[in-house]
């Protein structure tokens, strides 16, 4: 019989809809949370301290999200191994997976985090950022730098908690998480008794506090409920990395952050042909986005859910539910992207409003790049899905292929090629030309690909038949 610190959810079992829409909604909420953290903090940086004061933390953001998909790989590597483990039975191999994840994923998010601090303001000249914005951009960014291994600590938990099924512990500590920096941000931000007014950089000091904390709260609960992957006693020893999975973590891992990689570094080259026309647009762009974060949430977060469940039932060797779990995750894109994107143009300038003053120029703006270009998230969503099922074999080199021909030998250059009669709208129109490529591409993939046929781990050498002597049994396998 099973002990309580050994029994885990499964999600190799009961109706597909059903199980996928209440593993998926958690993570769901969780990425509302970061989202509406983000956008609160955006509505007082906007308002309280200005266009320009925008344009900083919208291009600082870009950086920070470069740099969590530095390490965004090897976390979304481990939650594959888990989910393959424990949906082949096998405990062991999810607490070396989780050794080796932890070992490897703090020396790096530490390393990044270094490299970052004291290369901020080389960064944000690299990306164009506007001359009035520098002195906003380069404090903010350094205190989120300091942030940073907390954050990636955190998201590394998250991600590894989900692959082993549980979902609504990520999502109550997220929400912790949230409540805390929405809490602080004004203190910190504009001061308080004998709190200093700290600018944009009490922002970032925010975000270091309230991910610190919930940080060591959600590593104490793991220990006091005895989570069944908690490294306790001897079983320390699997933090000294695994070989085997430690190369399927940089290998597999390396590409799966490539991916992200070419998002953000597309979204930054996109950042910088915006800031070519100025603040006003700049901030109409960082405006506009902090909507589109919101319609691409369910995609997201439909997307991480349905790899968590598909390399559940990969280690089981469910085929059919695999199949059946990317046509229900396709199901939900259309229902809950489609419902964002429809209220989204109804409720436009209203939506924009929460982020801009109503009397600039750069809310019109906004409206404007919203009409053009907010619908194809919908096209973008259909391949976070299907790549997200896809790569839960191991089959992470496609999607990354596919990624870099749509946001890199598409957008950027039909963007380059048309600023000059249709001004920025070329910029805007690049966005859905691009959706509809990457649809395409991985819906023909999925279809035709190989991906069954991927792996995370090597196969294990075949056995030798009984009273085979190895060396015979070596030149069978041969």
């Amino acid at each position: 019989m099973s002990s309580p610190a050994t029994r885990q959810p499964s999600l190799t079992e009961g109706p597909i809809a059903r199980t996928l829409l209440l593993f998926a909604l958690p993570i769901m909420g969780s990425t509302v949370l970061q989202s509406l953290n983000a956008s609160v903090n955006a509505m007082w940086i906007g308002h309280f301290l200005g266009e320009s004061a925008l344009s900083a933390v919208s291009n600082a953001s870009l950086i920070v999200f470069l740099l969590l998909t530095a390490v965004f790989g090897v976390s979304m590597a481990s939650t594959i191994l888990v989910g393959q483990s424990l949906g082949a039975r096998n405990m062991v191999e999810a607490k070396r997976v989780v050794g080796t994840g932890v070992t490897f994923f703090v020396a790096l998010s530490t390393l990044v985090s270094v490299c970052g601090y004291f290369n901020t303001a080389w960064m944000l000249r690299q990306l164009g950022t506007p001359p009035d914005a520098m002195p906003y951009a380069v404090p903010y960014l350094r205190m989120v730098f300091v942030a940073m291994p907390s954050m990636y600590f955190y998201n590394f938990l998250m991600m590894t908690l989900r692959g082993a099924g549980d979902a609504r512990t990520p999502f109550m500590f997220m929400g912790m998480s949230v409540l805390l920096d929405i809490a602080l941000n004004p203190l910190f931000m504009f001061g308080w008794g004998p709190v200093p007014a700290m600018g944009t950089a009490g922002s970032g000091f925010a975000t270091l506090i309230s991910q610190s904390v919930a940080l060591v709260a959600l590593l104490a609960t793991l220990y006091r409920r005895k989570h069944f992957l908690r490294l306790t006693g001897d079983e320390l020893a699997y933090l000294k990395p695994d070989p085997a999975i430690l190369r399927a973590l940089i290998f597999k891992g390396l590409p799966m952050g490539l991916q992200m990689i070419v998002i953000s570094s597309s979204a930054m080259l996109m950042m910088r042909l915006v800031n070519g026309y100025g603040s006003q647009t700049t901030a109409a762009y960082g405006a506009a986005t902090q909507l589109w974060t919101y319609v691409q949430m369910p995609a997201m977060a439909i997307g991480a859910a349905v790899s968590s469940m598909a390399a559940q039932n990969i280690g089981a060797r469910l085929w059919d539910r695999v199949h059946r779990i990317a046509r229900a995750g396709v199901a939900y894109n259309f229902l809950f992207g489609g419902t964002l994107i429809a209220l989204i143009y109804l409720f436009n300038r209203a939506a924009l409003h929460l982020f801009l003053p109503g009397d600039g120029e750069a809310i019109a703006l906004a409206q404007h790049l919203n009409m053009i270009a907010v619908w194809s998230f919908l096209f973008f969503g259909i391949t976070f899905v299907l790549f997200g099922v896809v790569r839960s074999t191991g089959a992470v080199w496609p999607p990354l292929i596919v990624l870099t021909i749509s946001m890199w030998l598409i957008r950027p250059p039909f963007a380059f090629a048309l600023m000059p009669k249709l001004g920025a709208d070329a910029i805007w129109w690049s966005f859905p030309l691009g959706s509809l490529a990457s649809m395409l591409m991985a819906m023909a993939y999925y279809r035709w690909g190989g991906w069954q046929k991927a792996h995370m781990l090597a196969p294990p050498a075949p056995a030798p038949a009984p009273g085979l002597p190895e060396a015979a049994a070596a030149e069978t396998a041969d």
